[in-house]
């Protein structure tokens, strides 16, 4: 059995694999896969690869552009850009916060 560690105001917290750890790992997880799909073709989705398309920003540069959960409602009302490569994507509201999950997970 894995065991995760949480250190919260001093106080070393066990959690156990059936805590919200477990649904975090899940939702970070299915955010990748929709990344992966939807976003890899121009952006660069991993911790270190290169955006195929130059003038698309990797992911895990974004959250120094601006908070990524500002994207939640965008992503799942439809993202438009000013420029004519980006396609429209639009989201379910389950999908956007796993991909923002996703995102917050390249922050560390």
């Amino acid at each position: 059995m894995r065991a995760h560690f949480l250190l919260a105001m001093g106080t070393v917290v066990l959690l156990s694999p059936s805590t919200p750890v477990r649904a975090w790992d899940r939702q970070v997880e299915q955010g990748r896969t929709l990344a992966r799909a939807h976003c890899a073709r121009c952006h660069a989705v991993g911790r270190s690869d290169l955006s195929p398309l130059a003038a698309a920003p990797p992911f895990r540069d974004l959250h120094a552009r601006y908070p990524v959960e500002d994207l939640a409602e965008s992503l799942a009302e439809g993202i438009r850009t000013g420029h004519p490569s980006m396609p429209e994507f639009r989201f379910d509201p389950d999908q956007a916060q796993s991909l923002i999950a996703y995102l917050k997970s390249l922050e560390r």
